[in-house]
């Protein structure tokens, strides 16, 4: 297993991208200094009336599939 954390800060506007479906993933730079691509499914839960604002969690299988993403503190 993976484990990436990172910080995601998006406002409402770029956040209805995500919801729309226009755009179908986010790229995000873990702390690590990888860049990941998330689906936009796994977004739009977290997506408040501010938008996406937090340090949040990826963990992934040997196959990069999701296993779990969350918010942190």
């Amino acid at each position: 297993m993976k484990t990436y954390f990172f910080r995601i800060h998006l406002s409402y506007d770029q956040c209805q991208q995500l919801y729309n479906g226009s755009t179908s993933q986010a790229v995000v730079t873990a702390e690590s200094g990888q860049r990941i691509r998330i689906p936009a499914s796994n977004l739009r839960p977290f997506i408040g009336q501010y938008g996406i604002r937090g340090r949040f969690r990826l963990i992934t299988n040997q196959n990069n599939k999701i296993l779990s993403f969350e918010p942190v503190s």
